[in-house]
């Protein structure tokens, strides 16, 4: 019988005589990660929260349910009433040393409150209900300068159903708009592949490393975890720092392994990952102009989901680092280039309606005229 999705995970009662949980903070890092979790209806996302309020890791993870209108999953996390009516959340602390609480309407508050305590904390984990993408989500830890010293986006997680998945992806190609799940793939830095027993009790043996491939067709940036009922190492979850410019190696070697990997033959319709290369230093104002066109102007009707990438920038010793999330960007010099390296762009695209070869074309703009 196919897993149902769980119920939202309950508080539990704290017993007061157990000794306080250990955990550790890096002081260096000032900031705390923040780990957005999606996932479409029934794929395990309640599974993992679950998981990770109950185990005992010995970290201390702050975990908000963000519903948005949505009936409250968790008991005891309940929403007063402040003053002027501003929303108050009631942070419900639990047995392994998590504390959690459900936020309807203001996310900013309900962070802005835990940043204040932050040097309790060792990680924020942020699961999103009823949401085509995490994008907006994205967004608000990106531009809000409130927030920007005191918390970090560290990754985008998706949690997908390896049972059902193949037929969502199978499906999708033939209508014009694409289900949650093909947007929530799109947008994630790690694709948690949960109930692989569910298909491997079929008896195909190569079903799950198709169903990889599947992902990968959509993104290839993404690293991809099997599971069952989402019981994961947490280190492979937490603190990916997929966002951070001094996490540069990482990057590259993403960027290196796309290049590496087969792809079949897409439409530019289908929501699909692609990449350019050009071995010329580029001029920083033309790719923001050109960056602009594309993402917020949408010049040649494509739609960018993700965006990543590396630069090799006229009159600049450091290599620079590329990352969008829908129309919100950042370029960051990250480090100085190697003298043994090979310089070069290589921006890799994830969206809809992709073009290579105008992509290609229109960034060999950015080149400067004397190069």
């Amino acid at each position: 019988m196919e897993e149902e999705e769980e119920e939202a995970p309950l508080a539990v009662q704290i017993d007061e005589t157990a000794e306080a949980t250990s955990y550790s903070h890096n002081d260096d890092d000032v900031s705390v990660g923040v780990t957005i979790v999606t996932g479409f209806l029934g794929a395990g996302k309640s599974t993992l929260v679950n998981y990770i309020l109950n185990a005992q890791h010995g970290k201390r993870i702050a975990v908000i349910l963000n519903e948005f209108g949505e009936e409250i999953g968790v008991e005891r996390a309940m929403i007063n009433e402040g003053e002027g009516g501003a929303l108050v959340e009631e942070w419900v602390e639990l047995a392994n040393g998590c504390i959690c609480c459900t936020v309807k309407h203001s996310l900013v508050q309900a962070l802005e409150q835990l940043v204040q305590r932050k040097e309790r904390l060792d990680h924020i984990l942020l699961e999103t209900t009823g949401l085509a993408n995490p994008a907006p989500l994205a967004s608000v830890l990106w531009l809000d300068d409130q927030l920007e010293s005191a918390v970090r986006l560290d990754s985008i997680i998706t949690v997908v159903d390896a049972k059902n998945l193949i037929f969502q992806i199978k499906g999708y190609r033939d209508l014009s708009s694409f289900p949650e799940a093909i947007h929530q793939i799109a947008f994630a830095d790690v694709v948690i592949l949960n109930k692989v027993d569910l298909v491997s009790q079929e008896g195909s043996g190569n079903a799950l490393d198709e169903l990889e491939k599947e992902i990968h067709e959509i993104n290839s940036l993404a690293h991809i975890i099997r599971s069952v009922r989402c019981e994961v190492d947490l280190s492979k979850i937490l603190n990916c720092r997929a966002y951070d410019a001094t996490h540069v190696t990482h990057l590259e070697a993403l960027l290196q392994e796309h290049q590496s990997k087969p792809f079949r033959d897409l439409h530019d319709s289908d929501v699909r990952t692609l990449s350019i290369c050009e071995p010329h230093a580029v001029d920083l104002a033309k790719v923001r102009l050109w960056l602009e066109e594309i993402l917020w102007d949408k010049k040649y009707g494509m739609d960018v989901y993700r965006c990543k990438g590396v630069l090799s920038v006229q009159n600049y010793d450091e290599l620079h680092t590329l990352q969008a999330v829908r129309e919100i960007y950042e370029i960051i010099p990250a480090r100085k280039w190697k003298t043994e390296e090979n310089r070069m762009n290589k921006i890799v695209f994830i969206g809809h309606h992709l073009n290579k070869e105008i992509l290609s074309d229109s960034f060999r703009t950015c080149i400067l005229a004397n190069t």
